[in-house]
């Protein structure tokens, strides 16, 4: 009885790295494995695509399939149960070894009849697991996103704030006359940690110690979102 494991990754810039972690970590024995190309969509149907229908080939009564996460092979319901009724004609056991089912056994049969255990209680795991399935591909997609937004030379998230060995730097250019908006660009950040950069250099800032002097500014400098040189 072969181990089949099945691999896929939705983007040319992802890797199959977490993948081969949670499998190597399950310990399978001498596994065959079956990747998809990269950039293989998890939209399309798990029996349309390529390495899958390979797999389902090979594969023999009493073989095992191997996935690292549900969402690797299936989009939603109607795929489990597409899935679920060619694993079942051709008596291939499934193992999800993280993530959404993997506490179940979703090919299970009764020892002595071989019957399938589909019974009410497996249906409402299976509902309830369901759910856990959408938030499991809602979190590939967005990865996918990040990564392709890295791959275009930008980064998800809040952008960094200054960075303290280039403080004196922008204080300084923002003194000379430099505009927010052009230190920004200088320096990859927002305008905003620019302006938390050269707070007390702004002319709406009020100096809490009425005593203390507003900085001396140079001309021009009262403007708030100049145009930059």
């Amino acid at each position: 009885m072969a181990n089949l494991v099945y691999k896929r990754v939705s983007t040319d810039q992802q890797s199959t790295a977490r993948q081969d972690l949670v499998l190597e970590e399950a310990g399978i024995e001498d596994p065959v494995v079956f990747e998809e190309d990269p950039g293989t969509s998890s939209r399309l149907h798990p029996l349309q695509r390529p390495k899958f229908g390979e797999l389902l080939t090979y594969a023999r009564p009493g073989d095992t399939v191997h996935i690292s996460e549900m969402f690797r092979l299936v989009r939603g319901n109607q795929h489990i149960l597409d899935v679920l009724d060619v694993l079942h004609r051709d008596r291939l056991a499934l193992r999800i070894h993280d993530g959404a089912f993997s506490a179940m056994d979703l090919t299970a049969r009764h020892p002595r009849t071989g019957e399938l255990l589909s019974t009410v209680k497996f249906m409402v795991q299976t509902l309830a697991a369901a759910g856990e399935l959408q938030r499991d591909l809602q979190r590939e997609l967005t990865y996918d996103g990040l990564r392709a937004a890295e791959a275009k030379g930008a980064k998800g998230g809040r952008r960094p704030a200054v960075a303290a060995t280039k403080t004196a730097d922008v204080r300084t250019a923002y003194l000379e006359g430099r505009s927010i908006a052009a230190l920004a660009r200088d320096h990859g950040v927002s305008r905003g940690a620019i302006r938390t950069a050269v707070a007390d250099l702004l002319p709406e800032y009020t100096a809490t110690d009425p005593d203390t002097p507003a900085p001396e500014l140079p001309v021009g400098a009262c403007l708030k979102d100049r145009v930059s040189p």
